[in-house]
């Protein structure tokens, strides 16, 4: 095997790594599971370092990476460092990033391809088992349900809390202003589910609640990006979606394919109370006339 890169822009090590977990001895997993949980910056240090962390041998170390085909560890690291790289690009680099690779293809078609490349990549790494476990937490109403997003994800989180109100009880946004989010933690109690969206640049507010949520026994169903924001050190559930988009901005089109996907299974799981939930909102709006009548 040579020393030539094998992962291109449409895989990370940590997909790779998520691919394959059930091919990994025991003492591989622990490799893995520890290289994810501070991905990237766990395997930015030294072999022995690294070998030492997490317990296990270096020739450990070598055979995992070969499974996922890297033939040194200077390789390995090389790529981590370029990953990282594209996880801290300004909206203004990764645009001239893109305007230099441009195909000359229609911007719809290249948007269209981007997406179906991000769609699919997204749903290999996101499993039905896992997918449904999220919607068991979101459809216990025993606790309270959160939303929280940053400066450009609260536009899921608001989008995602208009449904999920309409589908069941106590959910709740969190205010725009991050001064305010303390005094929303206060109502916040053990085992009460939030969602947090945070996707590169990695915002240090969402991180700070994030412990914060953790401390109080919050389970965090957390939406981010390909390189996991570190948000994942504290979630129950991860969804590393992909967000690659051909402008200087992030695409959000799958996080919004798998928030909506969100709200299909849930809506069926509770529909007996989501209808009447629904029937009592829209008698609402019939008294307030706030939408157009259709004329018959």
């Amino acid at each position: 095997m040579s020393d030539t890169p094998i992962h291109t822009d449409s895989h990370t090590i940590a997909e790779l790594f998520r691919s394959q977990l059930n091919l990994f001895s025991p003492a591989e997993l622990k490799l893995v599971t520890y290289l994810l949980t501070n991905y990237p910056m766990s395997g930015l240090v030294s072999i022995t370092e690294l070998s030492e962390n997490c317990g296990v041998s270096t020739p450990t170390v070598m055979r995992t990476l070969k499974r996922i085909g890297f033939s040194s560890f200077m390789t390995f690291q090389k790529e981590l460092k370029e990953e990282l790289q594209q996880t801290l690009s300004d909206p203004i680099a990764k645009h001239d990033r893109w305007a230099a690779d441009a195909p000359k293809e229609h911007v719809l078609n290249r948007v269209a391809d981007t997406v179906t490349t991000n769609l699919r990549h997204s749903l290999n790494q996101i499993n039905h088992e896992q997918f449904d476990a999220v919607i068991d937490l979101l459809a216990n109403q025993e606790h309270a349900l959160h939303l929280l997003g940053g400066r450009i994800t609260s536009a899921f989180a608001r989008y995602l809390n208009t449904h999920l109100n309409v589908i069941r009880d106590d959910v709740h946004l969190f205010p725009e202003t991050a001064s305010l989010w303390p005094h929303h933690l206060l109502k916040i109690k053990e085992n009460d589910v939030v969602i947090m969206f945070d996707v590169r640049r990695y915002e240090q507010d969402l991180i700070t609640a994030g412990r914060l949520l953790k401390a109080r026994g919050t389970k965090i169903i957390l939406f981010t990006d390909q390189w996991l924001s570190p948000v994942a050190d504290f979630s129950e559930h991860t969804l590393p979606i992909r967000i690659e988009g051909k402008s200087g901005w992030d695409s959000g089109v799958v996080t919004l394919f798998f928030a909506e996907s969100m709200i299909v299974a849930l809506e069926e799981r509770l529909w007996s109370q989501t209808s009447k939930r629904m029937r009592e909102l829209e008698d609402m709006f019939d008294l307030t006339e706030r939408f157009r009548k259709r004329i018959k």
